[in-house]
């Protein structure tokens, strides 16, 4: 799911980079980008969690971790991309929340690496 999220972030940000910087304002366009960056950096997060599901094959926070980084992208890059695309400005609201799965993803990733480590 890393991996395919990675690809998806780069060809968003080739999107943007050239389809979308002639259409849209600078301002729209650093949404965009925003968005592709938090993308992009999830994405190497989700990467981590399944390379650690190979060293820790029955980690519930793991898998935790996995899922609220991906319901970050979703709701975090997607609702940037949206924005940036002229959606209504209060879709604006659902960012936040993405930036919430993103905190509770990094830090159900700690408890399992925490408990990983107390574990040896």
């Amino acid at each position: 799911m890393g991996a395919l999220l990675a690809a998806a972030g780069v060809a968003l940000g080739a999107f943007g980079a050239h389809a979308l910087k002639a259409r849209l304002d600078t301002e729209a366009l650093a949404v965009w980008n925003t968005g592709v960056q938090y993308h992009l950096w999830h994405a190497l997060g989700m990467m981590l969690v399944g390379l650690s599901a190979a060293i820790i094959p029955d980690g519930p926070w793991l898998r935790v971790s996995g899922l609220l980084l991906l319901a970050g992208v979703v709701l975090f890059s997607g609702s940037l991309y949206v924005l940036a695309l002229g959606a209504p400005r209060w879709l604006g609201a659902v960012t936040p929340f993405g930036g919430a799965a993103f905190i509770l993803g990094w830090l159900a990733f700690a408890v399992t690496a925490a408990r990983a480590w107390s574990a040896t």
